[in-house]
């Protein structure tokens, strides 16, 4: 049987489903191109001297990697020319990045977190790339920053890059989840997974549990069920992983089930949460519904939230549906 390229993969589904407008195939080819040289310099570390601080901060305060960098400026580069879009807007950026005026322009508007879970870069553990695609106003060719304020729910695709022992690409066009692998002989992303779903009953959690003395009574109340294990309410044993990479996390829940969760707490009351809903929050729920997931903020629905701004916070609660109904009704 012949192996099915992504290239080949976005073709069919335009021609055969119609799901996938040509403009839409062209920019997701276009992300998936960037990826392929993010990857290629992760892969290559301390060789190409990429490790390291950069001695920049980004808008969110954060000290940056130098990988932060050298990912936000491929994926920026990339994209400015191929006319689908109208604008982009990336977690390392405080405003919109508009397409240059001698650009053609495109209907588009492409959010991403270049890596995430940047802080594992220096010690050799999967890092990745997440990215969402919402359509811009009608008739707007100057997009601005209230254009991108959509609810989830709007995204047309939405996906991420892992980058690990082996270099994954997992996509969504709300027709369910597919995922492709780099063959690195060939430099083509390859068709491994079809219709990803994650399982509705999971015995894993993942959970930064070094907060745990911060975290709001429901989810103090829903921790110590799953660590009572077969004595406790829920009456079996749950593990805890816990990576510091939320590409990694979800990827690991999409093979075999688990709920991943960032909860508000204590130490900053006046955020919602420490994940950003455009970059992490939004795609990342997109995708775990289209496997048959849940994900919610633990009291409503992720992709129901009406954004305020760019660089909005969530919390998050997503994995397999048993997990996350339940730990949403705690709050309620």
């Amino acid at each position: 049987m012949s192996r099915i390229s992504l290239s080949r993969f976005l073709i069919e589904e335009q021609r055969q489903h119609g799901a996938l407008p040509p403009d839409l195939r062209l920019l997701i080819e276009t992300v998936a191109r960037a990826c392929k040289a993010i990857a290629h310099s992760v892969n290559k570390g301390a060789l190409a001297g990429v490790l390291g601080d950069a001695g920049t901060g980004n808008v969110q305060g954060e000290a940056q990697k130098k990988l932060d960098v050298i990912a936000n400026d491929i994926l920026l580069e990339a994209n400015e020319w191929g006319g689908n879009l109208g604008a982009m807007a990336s977690e390392e950026m405080e405003l919109p990045h508009s397409i240059p005026d001698h650009m053609p322009r495109g209907r588009y508007l492409l959010l991403f977190d270049p890596l995430d879970g940047s802080s594992n870069i220096d010690v050799n553990i999967s890092v990745g790339t997440i990215f969402s695609v919402l359509e811009a106003p009608e008739g707007n060719e100057q997009p601005t920053e209230q254009d991108f304020l959509q609810p989830g729910s709007r995204q047309v695709a939405a996906g991420y890059a892992l980058y690990g022992p082996q270099n994954m690409l997992v996509l969504t066009f709300g027709q369910g989840v597919y995922g492709f692998t780099l063959d690195r002989e060939l430099g083509s992303w390859v068709l491994t997974n079809s219709r990803m779903q994650v399982p509705e009953t999971t015995k894993e959690f993942s959970i930064n549990m070094s907060n745990q003395r911060h975290w709001e009574a429901p989810v103090q109340r829903y921790i110590g069920e799953l660590l009572a294990g077969q004595e406790g309410p829920l009456g079996k044993d749950y593990n805890m992983r816990w990576v510091a990479s939320m590409v990694a996390e979800v990827h690991r829940i999409l093979v075999r089930g688990g709920v991943f969760m960032y909860p508000k707490d204590a130490r900053d009351p006046g955020k919602p949460g420490k994940l950003r809903l455009m970059y992490e929050g939004n795609p990342m729920a997109f995708i775990i519904e289209q496997a048959g997931g849940a994900a919610t903020n633990g009291h409503q629905r992720i992709l129901d939230i009406q954004p305020n701004g760019l660089h909005e916070r969530v919390a998050v609660f997503l994995g397999s549906r048993e997990e996350v109904e339940r730990v949403t009704a705690y709050h309620a």
